[in-house]
């Protein structure tokens, strides 16, 4: 999968298009799922372009990395479902066609408010 300049995330990072904006620092925006899978679904993404984790790991800066692991962190605090106040979540990126990736821009989903269940069914 290649990165494509024209993704709704890229989009939605250059503000065509608009976003429920949860979050946003220098390092990721965060904006809820516009078809949520659970009572809480957010989505994080990089600001930087990447098409996936191993995309990412494999060339963001550290401070980037920092600053995604943060913000996911910040995000389930925000949203009241990080274990600081919450009863958890679940942080989750697809990679590539096998693993169900649609979006060519890395992205996790939070899930929570919820039990969310079995992680593959």
């Amino acid at each position: 999968m290649k990165y494509n300049e024209n993704n709704i995330f890229a989009k939605i990072l250059r503000k065509e298009i608009p976003c429920d904006l949860i979050y946003e620092d220098e390092f990721v925006l965060s904006f809820h799922d516009i078809n949520p899978q659970k009572k809480i679904h957010a989505l994080i993404i990089p600001k930087g372009k990447y098409v996936d984790l191993d995309d990412f790991s494999l060339n963001a800066s550290s401070e980037e990395m920092v600053g995604l692991i943060k913000g996911i962190n910040i995000v389930a605090k925000k949203l009241g479902i990080s274990t600081e106040v919450g009863k958890g979540y679940r942080a989750l990126t697809n990679i590539n066609e096998d693993g169900g990736q649609e979006v060519p821009h890395l992205h996790f989903h939070l899930f929570g408010g919820e039990k969310v269940g079995k992680m593959v069914v």
